[in-house]
């Protein structure tokens, strides 16, 4: 099952054991509710297709599982008895990590996407492998009580700005925290007693974006999102996430558009993220650092020339970059995240007319272009999403 898809409900039969058909239709409930909240018991047999006994008999395992619980519907106007109301439980959790050049960000998310914490753990260099594990783990260990009575933990995970090995664990290279080779799941398994899961930042992003932001609904999407350690994507064909032979696919930060630029980590020249870079738009106004929402009024409210200019190339240069992107894979939707989102805000008219104008005509005839609507949520919902993934394909396995 994908990360971003519900599974389809099936009826036992023949090369279906019962046992395989409950498992299956347990999973389909739970990422029903996990993706779409709270429903009826009724709403769950009209959107899945399955009788009203079997509804209620996996309903009530799940509910014994400690997945979910009911309510008394507060609205009823058919005949009979009103359907009980089926939410995922606020009790089941997972913790999200994702490391940065200037900070671990720590959370806990509930099913259903609900962000209980994130802790922002600001760090005074670019952190090591080890230094990141150590910090995640004095934080957890002092959340350690209130996980332990108030959480059943489905396991961690961890967000990194780099390529990840997939089904591994091992984050081959992560340029920006000078990261090579490290088998990250199973350092912070040790540490935290969970198991772990690792994703490139930017796949992690348009999960979450696809699950519970602007991506919703959307089959063929490219995720674009910027930060202090670059520029990442991701891409869904078809609804399916795009990985590649080993999980490296839409590294969209080093398509190269500038033949002649700046020498970048991966090793070629003129990169797009070196390019178009949070740190030449910090130095144009002259910062250091601004937190998100001083960031985004800045970009509406200067008037400094140099600071014009240098927005002015970085948005000349992505949207030629856009425009690659709408020729390769034809979305019906691109998404901005991190400053490039705010980039986008800030001049939503210069994007979406310079992607039209420099892309294959046709290709952008319906094609839309938003701002990534998740903003401080995104990255530890993704991460959360990631560590669901194996309770969301076999409820009943997990925790039996």
């Amino acid at each position: 099952m994908s990360v971003l898809g519900t599974p389809r409900p099936v009826s036992a039969g023949v090369g279906n054991s019962n046992d395989q058909t409950r498992r299956h239709n347990l999973s389909t409930i739970l990422t029903t509710l996990h993706h779409g909240g709270a429903q009826t018991r009724a709403d769950l047999t009209r959107r899945l297709g399955l009788n009203r006994s079997t509804i209620a008999a996996l309903v009530g395992e799940l509910v014994d599982l400690g997945l979910a619980h009911e309510t008394a519907s507060t609205e009823h106007g058919g005949v009979g008895r009103p359907s009980p109301t089926v939410t995922p439980s606020e009790q089941v959790a997972a913790i999200a990590i994702n490391p940065d050049t200037d900070a671990i960000i720590i959370g806990l998310v509930g099913l259903g996407g609900v962000v209980h914490k994130r802790i922002r753990y600001e760090t005074a260099g670019v952190p090591t492998v080890r230094e990141t594990v150590n910090i995640v783990k004095a934080v957890i260990d002092g959340m350690r009580s209130e996980l332990d009575t108030s959480f059943r933990i489905a396991g961690v995970g961890i967000a990194v700005p780099g390529l990840v090995r997939a089904g591994t664990g091992v984050v081959t290279l992560a340029p920006h925290l000078d990261w090579h080779d490290e088998p990250l799941a199973e350092l912070v398994t040790e540490a935290l007693g969970y198991p772990a899961t690792v994703a490139n930042d930017a796949k992690a992003g348009i999960i979450a974006e696809s699950v519970y932001g602007a991506g919703r609904g959307i089959d063929d999407l490219v995720y674009v999102n910027g930060s202090a350690s670059g520029i990442g994507g991701g891409v869904l064909v078809g609804g399916v996430p795009l990985r590649g032979a080993q999980g490296y696919a839409a590294e969209l930060g080093h398509i190269s558009v500038a033949g002649g630029g700046i020498d970048c980590h991966c090793g070629r020249v003129g990169c797009l993220e070196t390019e178009v870079h949070l740190a030449g738009l910090l130095a144009a106004m002259g910062r250091d650092h601004l937190d998100a929402d001083e960031f985004d009024q800045l970009l509406l409210t200067s008037s400094d020339p140099a600071v014009e200019a240098e927005i002015t190339r970085q948005l000349d240069v992505l949207t030629l970059a856009l425009a690659d992107f709408v020729s390769v894979f034809n979305p019906s939707r691109i998404l901005l995240g991190g400053f490039l989102g705010s980039l986008f805000a800030a001049h939503p008219e210069r994007i979406v007319e310079g992607v039209r104008a420099a892309s294959f005509a046709q290709l952008a005839d319906e094609l839309t272009i938003e701002r990534a609507q998740l903003r401080s949520r995104l990255l530890v919902v993704g991460a959360a999403e990631i560590a669901f993934e194996q309770l969301l394909a076999d409820p009943a396995g997990m925790w039996t």
